[in-house]
């Protein structure tokens, strides 16, 4: 077998089996860069000295004193930073595969085995936490989780949706095909208030960690347009109320106003997309004192124009990202002016997974401060997830996640699309930088 692989198979696969050689042995391991942005948005702490105690940061500072058997890792010129955090992914499946023809092509092993590869790539591209919005095969991404929880596959801390609950002919109805065609295991479909909650204590039952309602329609699927809304009034509200009874958030994918502005209303943790976001929604957002947040997805637009016919994306379907492109430049524009915290986010699988930090250059060509956007993607995730207590700043106590860039990302953003070294949990990773 090994004679037929191509070069770069070779490469994947002596990288796959030299990962754990990269885990640190010890209790105490001694971090030291040019500097720290440690995610709280002061002034960065430099030169930079970070001490873990096993899985934990133990200590911060300028000129720590090295611990007696302590194990000491140099980076140089490099900055230190949080991992990062994704709030809107979907690392089940593979790319350049339709959602519609993976539920009628492939089966929910294809989903979990590229669902491996992805996380592992999304984890080396520094992003050491993400928030999944929900898989077409459902609860794949809940066994996905649970996998690298138990330490059988490498990949970020996940937060999970289980399966998203739609509409019948909504974004998410699986049966957008003849009604002669019925997808096998499938059921996320809630036409009342009452099938709204029974969908979430289902996704709950079977290990969802939050709910991804589809609140309007959407870009990559059929229906109505993303613009229009697709759940009542009542049955969004229906969802948040038994949510919040097991302690747990709603998600809404969200892009047209009614769907935003009735979403606000009900409570929802996070509007999605968000495309047709209004001056009058920024208001609702920020009278609602940081209960619901706006989770722009911006890269998509760009993606999908220069590559999503290669992508297998149908041509009705680009169309309608062109349509909204520059509708969600301008909501953006607009957070960003009002001062709204704005959680960062990538809905990788529509992009490339591991193209998660293109993210930063959308959200800087349309005006956003880079230290801004690094908080975004660090400890006001942490924040929307409700995981300010373990992720999201560089503080004793805290899990010891953390990326480094060569540059300081404070004068080029772009160097978070090269990050050169990772840990999570106090394991590297990657490591392209160290000096030991």
């Amino acid at each position: 077998m090994w004679h037929t692989m191509k070069p770069r198979n070779l490469l994947l696969v002596a990288l796959w089996v030299a990962l754990p050689a990269l885990a640190l042995a010890g209790d105490k391991l001694l971090l030291k860069a040019a500097r720290l942005l440690d995610g709280r948005g002061g002034a960065p702490l430099a030169p930079a000295m970070v001490l873990l105690d096993g899985d934990r940061i133990a200590d911060v500072g300028a000129n720590l004193k090295v611990p007696d058997g302590a194990r000491v890792i140099d980076l140089g010129g490099a900055t230190l930073l949080p991992g990062l955090i994704d709030l809107h992914t979907h690392l089940c499946g593979k790319y350049g595969v339709h959602w519609e023809d993976e539920l009628i092509r492939t089966t929910p092993a294809f989903s979990a085995l590229w669902g491996a590869h992805n996380a592992r790539v999304t984890l080396g591209a520094g992003f050491t936490t993400v928030r999944d919005m929900g898989t077409a095969w459902p609860y794949v991404d809940v066994e996905l989780r649970n996998a690298i929880n138990a330490g059988a596959i490498p990949g970020p801390r996940m937060f999970v949706a289980g399966a998203y609950v739609s509409s019948t002919g909504g974004a998410g109805d699986a049966s957008q095909f003849s009604e002669y065609v019925q997808v096998p295991s499938v059921d996320n479909l809630a036409d009342s208030p009452e099938e709204v909650v029974k969908q979430v204590r289902k996704n709950f039952k079977h290990g969802a960690d939050f709910i991804k309602l589809l609140a309007t329609g959407a870009v990559l699927s059929k229906g109505q347009s993303p613009g229009a809304q697709q759940f009542s009034d009542e049955e969004i509200q229906a969802a948040v109320t038994e949510a919040n009874r097991w302690g747990r958030q709603v998600a809404v994918h969200a892009h047209g106003i009614g769907g935003i502005k009735t979403s606000i209303r009900a409570g929802v943790r996070t509007i999605d997309h968000g495309s047709y976001l209004d001056d009058e929604a920024i208001a609702m957002l920020k009278a609602s004192n940081r209960k619901t947040f706006y989770v722009p997805t911006l890269y998509t637009s760009t993606v999908i124009a220069r590559q999503g016919r290669e992508a297998g994306i149908p041509e009705s379907e680009i169309q309608r990202s062109k349509m909204i492109s520059g509708i969600k430049d301008l909501g953006f524009n607009r957070a960003v002016a009002s001062g709204l915290p704005i959680g960062f986010a990538t809905d990788s699988a529509v992009i490339p997974h591991g193209e998660n930090a293109m993210e930063f250059l959308e959200r800087a060509r349309l005006g956003e401060k880079p230290m801004d956007a690094i908080l975004a993607a660090t400890s006001l995730n942490a924040e929307i997830m409700g995981w300010s207590d373990r992720i999201g700043t560089v503080e004793p106590g805290k899990f010891a996640d953390l990326i480094a860039v060569a540059g300081d990302p404070l004068q080029d953003i772009a160097e978070l699309t090269r990050v050169r070294w990772v840990m999570k949990g106090g394991v590297v990773v990657k490591d392209e930088l160290a000096r030991q």
